[in-house]
């Protein structure tokens, strides 16, 4: 699957299993997908190497939250209606709070 806004295209990487929760983007220090973490309500970015971008939705894929430019070692605390976070490189595509992602 993947994110499409303009003439941007993120692919999107499912973390379903228990290991692909745990290690989402820790120790890495580049890549070029966005992972998806559903159910999800709350994140760390302890072991991250870099920054990220994180958007917080519902289960109809509208923008709840925003977090821009992340750095390593931060919390973001549980928050309500949440249902997919998504995290991916800074600055790679501009979302709005009430967009709806486009995912296919």
């Amino acid at each position: 699957m993947k994110i499409r806004k303009n003439n941007n295209i993120i692919e999107i990487k499912y973390c379903n299993n228990f290991s692909s929760r745990l290690f989402g983007l820790m120790f890495k220090k580049d890549f070029d997908y966005c992972l998806c973490f559903p159910k999800c309500k709350s994140i760390h970015t302890f072991f991250m190497k870099i920054k990220i971008d994180v958007i917080m939705t519902d289960k109809n894929y509208k923008i709840l939250y925003i977090f821009k430019s992340v750095k390593p070692n931060k919390i973001i605390l549980p928050k309500k209606n949440v249902y997919y976070t998504f995290e991916l490189k800074p600055n790679i595509i501009n979302f709005n709070i009430g967009e709806i992602l486009n995912i296919n």
